[in-house]
């Protein structure tokens, strides 16, 4: 028998504009996958549930408030990485209090989801991106 594989839980969330952008966030220096575009989310800690971590992790990345019933989730990514597998629900967001900013050093863009593809994002979140199209359209 194998070795067991260790399971990361990764919450994402595309966080959709009144123009029906979306915000991605670029991996600063430092970091695995530096220099990539994500979707913005992160890991769940011991204990707690993907929607009250993905609203942690919103607070603390961008500084915007979400409440729980403004989270839908949308799809998820199964991926193998060469040291874990990544399973990362994507929820979307249209309501949230306060404006987006980096409070990580990372950089920030709005961006329509048909040009998603044009970015270099991680193995992970490049499955998202069709149903993110098929939602709200190129």
């Amino acid at each position: 028998m194998s070795d067991p594989v260790k399971l990361v839980l990764v919450v994402a969330c595309a966080l959709i504009d009144a123009d029906n952008r979306i915000l991605v966030s670029q991996r600063p220096e430092g970091k695995a996958l530096a220099g990539l575009w994500e979707f913005p989310g992160g890991k769940l800690e011991a204990g707690e549930r993907p929607e009250p971590a993905l609203i942690r992790e919103l607070a603390e990345e961008l500084g915007i408030t979400v409440k729980e019933p403004c989270l839908a989730p949308l799809t998820f990514a199964s991926h193998a990485y060469p040291d874990f597998h990544l399973l990362m629900p994507l929820y979307v967001c249209r309501r949230w209090e306060g404006t987006p900013a980096s409070r990580e050093g990372q950089a920030l863009k709005w961006i329509r989801p048909g040009k998603l593809r044009e970015l270099s994002m991680p193995p992970a979140d490049e499955p998202l991106i069709p149903a993110l199209i098929d939602l709200l359209g190129a």
